[in-house]
């Protein structure tokens, strides 16, 4: 029992398998920020142009 416990402790593959996801996260967070901040931006072009247009 105890090697199994020493084993348990010693193991740290769900640790990196954490790490990624937590990378993961944060570039999508990253991600939907600049999406969101472009496509503001980019309704306001279409605004702007199709104003230039009446």
């Amino acid at each position: 029992m105890t090697s199994l416990f020493n084993r348990f402790v010693a193991d740290e593959s769900g640790a990196t398998a954490i790490e990624y996801g937590l990378i993961a996260a944060l570039v999508s967070v990253a991600i939907l920020g600049a999406l969101s901040t472009m496509g503001t931006k980019l309704t306001a072009t279409f605004t702007s142009v199709n104003n230039s247009l009446k």
